[in-house]
């Protein structure tokens, strides 16, 4: 601490010359270098084949009419369904963390009910 009271005018002096040439490395000139790290680009620069053909495959696809003449043609006919029919199940109980009214005799466990054989 006592260093601190003893120099603070060279501290003072430094900080402001850090702050300073934070401040002019920071402005710079308006006017670009060479050397600059910032460059512009122009959007309309190039534009190369891959872009071309993409711009073409988004011409074309937009230019496809869907008609439903597919659905009458004998190859979509002949196509055969293999999904399985979803059963529906019950639901369960509303409130699944109630106690069983039912079923379940008072000297019984839940665990010896649900971990018995079946008599």
């Amino acid at each position: 601490m006592n260093f601190l009271i003893h120099h603070k005018l060279i501290i003072i002096v430094g900080v402001v010359a850090v702050v300073a040439l934070a401040w002019w490395g920071i402005s710079g000139n308006d006017a670009p270098s060479s050397s600059s790290l910032l460059t512009t680009q122009s959007t309309y620069a190039t534009v190369n084949a891959d872009d071309q053909n993409l711009v073409a495959t988004l011409l074309a696809l937009r230019a496809v009419k869907l008609e439903g003449s597919i659905f009458a043609d004998p190859a979509f006919i002949a196509l055969t369904d293999f999904s399985t029919e979803i059963v529906p199940e019950p639901v369960g109980r509303a409130d699944p963390f109630a106690p069983l009214s039912s079923g379940v005799s008072v000297g019984t466990s839940q665990a010896e009910v649900i971990f018995s054989p079946n008599r």
